[in-house]
């Protein structure tokens, strides 16, 4: 069996949307020929936990855990947060614009010193670890995974090294992601930024992400023949029963909404909908997990409050029953210029629910192509009220005569976790 070395920030017990994709892609290695051997840091500040994934840890992973410095116990000492208090991912709370001076100091500290992201002081103790580590356990491939996107720099190190083959796989764009502009970068850190992100992008062997937009972004900052391999949802996470109509008609969002994925005209649509109709009577809208304090203010602006319920981060395996129990997800696509290239792993963990999916971004975005050509949802455009109060009734009306219903699980099957990590392992037989 060929080995591969695995450098990822997050796994068990980290939770989130971080964690899946190579938790579950390595879970499948093995029966490809595969043995993922995973490099992870110890005991990390990871903004949730979860560890019931432990569980989906392949019994043939070897997993390596290194102690890892990180600045949050700084940064939330001179905030004044709590101990146990967990710092967002990126850095960067929600909000930061509008915040005193300690934050908005802490955020061009974060930019113009950790660079490329808060964990980079973990790459050079990584890299010498890892060369004596593989000069007598070596490996046949190496994939990083980003962000955090010092994950590249330990394996660009190593390739330099070693001449490995090293995929580098990007789960978030670098310079492109939606909160770079807010790190206030001096003109010198953002020429460093692009100048690591463009030496990870042409010397790897190659570059891998999770959609087409993306794709073009990364060939715009040098990579050539980007290869799209998308998030999924896992083979053990398909629901077969059949659909049961509620009594309430259950509209549910599960994962973090921050700031900038507040759908506003959503929440006056709702209103809306509660102020001219009577349907509010059996009207029920959840979102389970991390909430900026920003949704409820809207919430409770357009009055809509006694209609929502909120749910506090749940573990993953508990989320599948959570989806079983709503009669369709909501999907809430960052507002931000990237927008279009904003493709969630919970999209397809939604795929296989067989529940009917309200996606609110652009129409002519990465995760609407999915919804269209599964034709598992409907993409209704940020700003556009009339579609969007057209869509709900109809969704309502249906949830009354039983009939919402997908295209079923056959559509998304090229989606599971399973076939995707075969379309992995074919990049990595063809670069050893």
């Amino acid at each position: 069996m060929k080995r591969v070395l695995i450098i990822t920030y997050y796994w068990p017990p980290s939770g989130g949307s971080g964690v899946q994709r190579w938790l579950k892609m390595s879970k499948y290695l093995p029966e490809n020929g595969w043995q993922p051997v995973i490099y992870t840091a110890e005991d990390a500040e990871y903004p949730v936990e979860d560890p019931s994934l432990a569980q989906d840890v392949a019994p043939e992973a070897e997993v390596i855990r290194r102690p890892i410095v990180e600045p949050y116990t700084f940064y939330k000492k001179f905030l004044g947060m709590k101990k146990g208090e967990k710092v967002k991912a990126g850095f960067i709370n929600e909000g930061a614009k509008k915040s005193g001076w300690k934050e908005s100091l802490s955020v061009w500290l974060r930019g113009n010193l950790f660079i490329p992201d808060a964990r980079c002081w973990w790459v050079k103790p990584s890299v010498k670890f890892l060369t004596g580590y593989l000069k007598d356990h070596p490996v046949d491939a190496m994939v990083s995974t980003g962000p955090p996107h010092s994950m590249h720099l330990i394996a660009r190190a190593l390739h330099i090294k070693f001449n490995i083959p090293w995929v580098a796989d990007f789960r978030d764009p670098w310079t492109d992601i939606d909160y770079y502009k807010d790190l206030k970068l001096t003109r010198c850190a953002d020429k460093k930024h692009h100048r690591l992100e463009r030496q990870v992008l042409t010397e790897a062997t190659r570059v891998v992400t999770v959609g087409w937009d993306c794709a073009k972004g990364l060939e715009n900052h040098g990579a050539k023949d980007v290869a799209v391999i998308t998030n999924g949802y896992d083979f053990s996470e398909i629901f077969n029963e059949k659909y049961q109509k509620t009594s309430t008609f259950t509209m549910s969002h599960i994962g973090i909404i921050g700031a900038n994925r507040n759908p506003e005209t959503f929440w006056e649509t709702l209103s809306e909908i509660c102020v001219e109709t009577d349907e509010n009577k059996s009207l029920k809208i959840r979102l389970i997990g991390q909430t900026d304090n920003s949704v409820m203010e809207s919430i409770k602006r357009n009055k809509i409050e006694n209609y929502v319920e909120i749910i506090p981060y749940i573990p993953h395996n508990q989320v599948i029953e959570e989806q079983r129990k709503s009669d369709v997800l909501l999907l809430f696509v960052n507002n931000t210029p990237n927008a279009k290239g904003i493709l969630t792993g919970k999209l397809f963990e939604y795929m296989a629910s067989g529940r009917p999916i309200l996606c609110i971004g652009p129409e002519d975005g990465d995760s609407a192509r999915i919804l269209n050509e599964t034709k598992t949802g409907i993409t209704v455009d940020f700003d556009d009220k009339e579609k969007m109060k057209s869509v709900i009734l109809d969704l309502i009306a249906k949830h009354k005569e039983n009939q919402l219903i997908t295209n079923g699980v056959k559509a998304v099957e090229k989606y599971s976790r399973r076939n995707l990590t075969k379309e992995f392992v074919t990049i990595l037989n063809e670069i050893v």
